[in-house]
């Protein structure tokens, strides 16, 4: 394909993205396919010869639109939100369109310094302390990682490098594969499932602690667990605090929890992937109360902040305790010596390679401003109250817990299997999308 093939495949399908979404209220929430519809329509083997760009949109929209579950429609209301704005996918262009691979900071300096000073943005935007930022004079700073579940997995790993060090060089009589054995990660039974699958990925066990009536997991809890563990010998060595939970949306007390973990030399991640885009607006900071305790920190701008997966930010009190874990050396990954404080991204993460994903979140702060992603965060919440005076309203739901941030849960009132049967009937009709949780 020459360059002109190029503009003219790339105007149709940016034309057929921004007319997608023009209409997408139009259209059936969950496709009309059964499992395998595209297998039987596309060929077994690739074209032998190329094809044209004309075709392939054709193919596009005959084969793969029937099939596409639509994640923006506005009765699309499972699992999560999803970020989506003309802005990132314009920001996503421009970094697929330069296609560098910023590993290091020469592999593409932009790459990585406008990494940094986007994180530093939205930090400060956040509310988090100083000492999470790269512009302090610590050494802590934020990286934009795939998703909470590697943020999380980053962080299990990190902790568990850093118990075994210092265990080892408290008594070099131990070995390591005996503290590994030993070592214990906790989160709350509300957790989501990727923080349980981190401990299965990590090798380590995974406690889930019994949140209260509320949904929240109390700091007595953690500490209770800690101690049960302790007596049996086992080491606490990390702990996932919940900002947002799940199912119902929860806050986790860290001011509670973080002195518990920081007295017992526990590294204590928050996953707030959904719920941590409602800090920038000041009004909800005080469901991060106690933040300074933690040592990572992690949200989705992908789910609730305009920005196109994937992007999930990530902030440490102390990067160098990633590169620890992280770091191989090979004579081609080779930096430039710099005098400023530039992290080399390749140690902060576990794949080697990473994408430009910070021109995507650049452009949306950018076009958007604060002020703008604020009024987006709280118009989402109006409606959520609003639907929830809504539900009220008919006397055969109830509301219960609370609605919180985004997130209304509701039932009938006749119980479990109506509400079931309902949801069912709901899902059949494939015009509007939602999930049950227990």
């Amino acid at each position: 394909m020459d360059s002109q093939q190029f503009r003219e495949f790339g105007k149709a399908a940016i034309d057929l993205l921004a007319d997608y979404m023009d209409n997408i209220r139009d259209k059936d929430v969950l496709p009309s396919v059964e499992p395998g519809y595209l297998m039987k329509m596309l060929p077994e083997n690739a074209p032998e010869e190329p094809e044209s760009w004309k075709d392939v949109l054709q193919d596009f929209n005959q084969a793969i639109m029937p099939g596409v579950t639509h994640w923006h429609s506005p009765r699309f209301h499972a699992f999560y939100p999803t970020g989506q704005s003309f802005e990132s996918i314009v920001g996503n262009m421009l970094s697929d369109g330069l296609g560098v691979i910023g590993f290091s900071w020469i592999s593409s300096p932009a790459c990585t310094e406008l990494e940094v000073v986007s994180m530093n943005w939205l930090g400060k935007l956040l509310g988090l302390p100083e000492e999470f930022l790269n512009c302090s004079d610590g050494p802590g700073g934020g990286v934009i990682q795939g998703s909470a579940s590697e943020a999380t997995q980053v962080g299990l790993l990190v902790a568990k490098d850093k118990t075994i060090r210092r265990l080892l060089e408290a008594d070099p009589t131990l070995s390591e594969g005996d503290v590994a054995a030993r070592l214990v990660a906790y989160t709350s039974d509300q957790c989501n499932s990727s923080v349980e699958k981190a401990g299965l990925l990590g090798n380590m066990k995974m406690r889930l602690l019994k949140a209260d009536s509320n949904g929240r997991l109390r700091g007595e809890t953690v500490k209770q667990a800690f101690d049960e563990d302790i007596a049996q010998g086992l080491i606490p060595c990390y702990m996932v605090a919940n900002l947002g939970t799940t199912g119902i949306c929860a806050f986790d007390p860290l001011y509670e929890i973080g002195p518990v973990c920081n007295e017992a030399n526990v590294w204590l991640h928050v996953d707030a992937a959904y719920a941590g885009a409602a800090f920038i607006c000041p009004e909800y900071r005080h469901l991060m109360k106690g933040v300074e305790y933690v040592d990572s920190f992690d949200f989705n701008p992908h789910k609730w902040l305009l920005v196109n997966f994937d992007c999930s930010a990530m902030w440490v009190k102390r990067g160098y305790e990633l590169v620890n874990a992280f770091n191989v050396q090979r004579i081609y990954l080779t930096d430039t010596d710099t005098n400023v404080k530039v992290p080399d991204y390749r140690h902060w993460q576990m794949p080697l390679g990473r994408r430009f994903r910070a021109l995507k979140l650049w452009t949306v702060m950018r076009l958007y401003g604060a002020e703008g992603l604020r009024k987006y965060i709280r118009n989402h919440i109006s409606l959520a109250l609003h639907f929830a005076n809504l539900v009220r309203s008919d006397d055969r739901f109830l509301v219960e817990p609370e609605p919180s941030m985004g997130l209304v849960c509701f039932r009938l009132m006749d119980g479990d299997s109506t509400t079931k049967l309902l949801l069912d009937n709901l899902t059949a009709k494939k015009k509007l999308y939602m999930v049950a949780a227990t």
